[in-house]
């Protein structure tokens, strides 16, 4: 599969800084894939973000995505192909009403109001939120106006969707209801859609493809998500939370219980217990 993002020893320092966000970065994303971006605060991870959709620019290094340089020049060619989800979802609401809202990116590119009143239903519809079209986004959960926010994108049909802390500021159920609707979005479209994920939620890190750690702007580790997280410790070390069910494998190791050596998720976790319970 062909890379559809290629970030090429890219460094980059905020002004007044004392050191790089990010510091000589390379990293490639391959079409279709679902990348989960991870770091502790201040590691650089949302910087590459807007990185990549031109919000910021680099001091040295360049980033290509489906194969147009990330320049001046492409700018507004990126940002039709790149789709962002901010931690923040009033940040994004220009609308009155939650259809005005997904309307505008739409109006921005010139789609006339007939084809307009065709896709914000479906858009809607893909995260269950077609039954509030005519309601203010102020008065939606947190969950709801992330998945307003993600309608918004899903109207305007990115190669690329960044999801920068997107769940950051949700409570679980909102959490659950933004992945699920990510997760739903994926299915349907396959490799036509490739997301990166820049969190701290080790959740939503799971349901990717691959995960990359990112500490103090440069890559540190990338891999599957079983095998990042069989590396308990070593995250920890990063400032990084790990999976519950990885917590209580070191907690049984600690008490002299011989535990997997295999990464296990919740419920790989509950079937090995109940194993256990029944040798006991």
């Amino acid at each position: 599969m062909d890379n559809i993002i290629e970030v090429k020893n890219v460094s980059y320092q905020y002004p007044n800084s004392d050191y790089k966000a990010l510091d000589n970065l390379s990293l490639t994303i391959r079409k279709g894939e679902w990348v989960a971006i991870i770091g502790h605060n201040g590691s650089g991870k949302s910087t590459l973000a807007k990185l990549l959709n031109y919000l910021l620019v680099p001091d040295t290094g360049e980033l290509i995505v489906d194969k147009q340089p990330v320049i001046e020049e492409n700018m507004w060619t990126v940002r039709n192909k790149v789709g962002m989800v901010f931690q923040n979802p009033e940040n994004q609401f220009v609308g009155a009403t939650v259809a005005d809202d997904v309307a505008f990116g739409l109006e921005n590119r010139g789609i006339s109001r007939q084809k307009m009143l065709e896709i914000i239903p479906m858009a809607l519809k893909e995260v269950h939120m077609e039954a509030f079209a005519d309601r203010e986004p102020t008065y939606l959960s947190g969950g709801q106006k992330q998945r307003v926010a993600l309608a918004g994108i899903i109207a305007v049909a990115p190669k690329i969707i960044i999801l920068d802390e997107a769940t950051a500021m949700l409570d679980p159920k909102g959490r659950k209801e933004v992945i699920a609707a990510i997760l739903k979005l994926k299915a349907r479209l396959g490799d036509e859609l490739t997301v990166l994920s820049i969190t701290h939620d080790i959740d939503e890190a799971a349901d990717a493809d691959r995960i990359i750690v990112i500490n103090d702007g440069q890559v540190v580790d990338e891999g599957r998500p079983a095998e990042i997280f069989s590396a308990g410790p070593k995250l920890l070390e990063l400032g990084l939370d790990v999976p519950f069910a990885e917590q209580l494998k070191s907690a049984l190791n600690n008490l002299g219980i011989s535990v997997p050596s295999k990464y296990l998720d919740e419920e790989g976790m509950i079937n090995w217990l109940w194993q256990l319970n029944s040798k006991m």
